[in-house]
């Protein structure tokens, strides 16, 4: 795992490395107190489901988690 520190609108870039877009952009949006707010950029190609979903998803045999739907907001 790798661990990172960033302060409120700094973010994290994952994938393209070899100068293509970057399949992930993860930017810290706000710090309140013990909660952070993260927002996630991908192209529409690339799911973001909270870590539960994703589970809920793989459980019920819908497809594979990793390749379905367009990109939704993450709540």
């Amino acid at each position: 795992m790798l661990v990172l520190s960033r302060k409120s609108q700094e973010s994290v870039v994952v994938g393209g490395a070899d100068g293509v877009a970057p399949l992930l952009t993860v930017t810290v949006l706000e710090i309140r107190g013990t909660k952070v707010r993260l927002g996630f950029e991908a192209d529409a190609g690339v799911a973001v489901h909270r870590w539960e979903v994703w589970e809920q998803l793989r459980a019920s045999g819908e497809e594979d988690p990793s390749t379905a739907g367009p990109a939704a907001p993450v709540a």
